[in-house]
């Protein structure tokens, strides 16, 4: 990777355990101890993204690029380990969030540039179109709604639910997690300040991170603000219902598979679907569609989550949440790992939750 600030991790012992280069290329001058494996030869054709798995805009991409079947190394940076906080990765894209895609030289942070780049530069007969050409009908159609649901605001949603349980019904989140996210956002602040000690250089990143989360801390834990746009949610709902009718309506009598947008699958098909999953791990698809006040919602949701790409990033639903935690407890324990009976008892733990979790899943949903 050519620029300066670009930065890629190495497979040294400080660097996070997530983000190693399988070429084990040292940059910044900095020399690993132990002898490396012979370098893999680079492909200046290597598509990279860095990601978190329950990143809703990290999921999005991880959507487009498998419904446009492209070979993508990801890289798992993990926020409950705080990885995304590390000055390797905040070099990496100046400070901003998950995703951020790498492409030869090219390196994007944007998640809506991320999308637009891999529509632009990744066509042909093989590989599926999921933005319309610019002059034909269904170009406009897509764009608004890709717009439309890019616009609400996730991460309140999220946090929100998180911190209201009351507001929702049948949650995949624990009671405690509740507690855990309260504790998380209390600490983020003095360990940002912590970097920014720490790495001056970064100074003006650092800050900027600190002021977005005080603002987020703010809006996500005012129960007035949260029922305010998760009114305005079903507002928005209702008018994609609509659109799902009149597509019904549009193509009546034809014997065709149909989308938001038309017979394609599209964009616009990605935003909604990785929407409705999320509501649905938060709780609150009883509130918005289940409850059989928008059919056409219910039916769109239950098509997609058959769609191979959907099952490859999202999995099964019902086990997000043990499929987010695991990892990251595996990860903890290989980059600091604890005592010979402190790992045991970890270890124990960790198969005793998998396998009361398979039995509890198998009872409730096989």
């Amino acid at each position: 990777m050519a620029s300066s600030n670009n930065v890629t991790p190495t497979n040294c012992s400080w660097w996070p355990i997530s983000a190693m280069d399988e070429d084990g290329k040292i940059t910044d001058g900095e020399e690993c101890e132990e002898p490396t494996a012979e370098p893999k030869p680079f492909s200046k054709d290597r598509l990279v993204l860095y990601h978190w798995t329950q990143s809703f805009t990290s999921q999005k991409v991880r959507l487009v690029i498998n419904e446009k079947g492209l070979v993508c190394e990801e890289r798992d940076v993990s926020m409950p380990l705080q990885e995304h906080k590390e000055p390797w990765f905040m070099r990496l894209n100046l400070g901003e969030e998950v995703p951020v895609f790498l492409h030869g030289d090219t390196i994007i942070s944007d998640y809506n540039q991320i999308i637009d780049y891999l529509e632009k530069n990744f066509v042909g007969d093989t590989v599926a179109q999921l933005v319309p050409e610019a002059d034909s009908l269904l170009h406009g159609r897509v764009q608004q709604y890709r717009q439309l649901l890019d616009d609400l605001p996730m991460d309140a949603y999220t946090h929100g639910c998180i911190l209201h349980p009351e507001l929702t019904t049948d949650s995949m989140i624990p009671k405690y997690a509740t507690a855990e996210i309260r504790r998380h956002l209390a600490n983020a602040a003095t360990e940002l300040m912590k970097l920014d000690h720490e790495e001056p250089e970064l100074t003006e990143p650092y800050l900027s991170k600190q002021k977005k989360l005080m603002a987020k801390i703010l809006d996500h834990d005012n129960v007035n603000y949260l029922k305010k746009i998760l009114g305005e949610l079903a507002m928005v709902l209702d008018q994609v219902e609509a659109e799902l009718e009149k597509r019904k309506l549009e193509y009546q009598g034809q014997k065709c598979e149909l989308w938001l947008c038309g017979p394609e699958f599209t964009l616009a098909d990605v935003c909604l679907g990785a929407l409705l999953h999320r509501l649905k791990f938060l709780g609150l698809s009883k509130k918005y569609w289940e409850d059989g006040s928008r059919a056409n919602l219910q039916s769109f949701f239950v098509r997609v989550q058959k769609r191979y790409a959907f099952r490859k990033v999202l999995g099964d639903i019902h086990t997000t949440l043990l499929s987010a935690v695991l990892p990251n407890a595996f990860r903890m324990v290989k980059k600091k790992p604890p005592s010979f009976f402190g790992a045991s008892f970890l270890m124990g733990s960790l198969g005793g939750m998998g396998y009361f979790a398979y039995w509890y899943l198998k009872k409730k949903y096989m």
